[in-house]
């Protein structure tokens, strides 16, 4: 039984973190590399990510600049940037390129807050998806004889305080997000 609460408060940390790692992808206005993390590049016929090939800094609070270590790769990250879907247009001067976050409009703040509200109510769906798993596996340990009511109620009431501290930090990373974005 042990053993089945900890997967359960594994999977409900990897639903945590995939949340934390979608949320450095929104787009909050300022120059942020994370912005990058999905987009790879054709370099020698195998996809490698663009941090692989290139440093990448923050010269500016709404600029991002990419400057590869390889010259001649700079077009293939340009063409790689256009088709991912970040909405931005890098500008390409030879030898970096320059990604310029436009400030947002108080009514893109609000959809992004209904974006990151959804995603943190996805997520919550996930970790109560993964309670609901839990207990069923201990409901069928107590109908093979495997563990004691009073084993099967511990179990329950364990798993349920997993559930409940997994949604409170799901919120804290929702409000929090939601924070950053309206203050900007």
């Amino acid at each position: 039984m042990n053993e089945l609460i900890k997967n359960t408060e594994e999977k409900m940390n990897k639903t945590i973190a995939v949340l934390e790692r979608d949320y450095k992808a929104v787009r909050a206005g300022r120059a942020n590399a994370s912005v990058l993390d999905r987009i790879s590049v054709d370099y020698y016929g195998a996809p490698t990510p663009i941090q692989q090939m290139a440093a990448i800094s923050i010269p500016e609070p709404r600029v991002l600049m990419i400057q590869p270590w390889d010259a001649s790769t700079i077009k293939d990250i340009e063409k790689a940037i256009l088709i991912s879907d970040i909405g931005i247009n890098p500008q390409n001067d030879g030898r970096v390129i320059r990604l310029s976050f436009p400030p947002l409009t108080e009514e893109r703040r609000k959809e992004i807050v209904k974006d990151v509200k959804k995603l943190a109510e996805d997520n919550k769906v996930a970790v109560r998806n993964t309670r609901r798993d839990a207990l069923e596996k201990l409901k069928a340990l107590k109908k093979a004889n495997s563990i004691t009511e009073d084993d099967q109620a511990n179990g329950e009431k364990k798993i349920q305080t997993l559930t409940d501290k997994a949604c409170k930090e799901i919120d804290e990373l929702c409000a929090f997000k939601e924070k950053e974005i309206l203050d900007i």
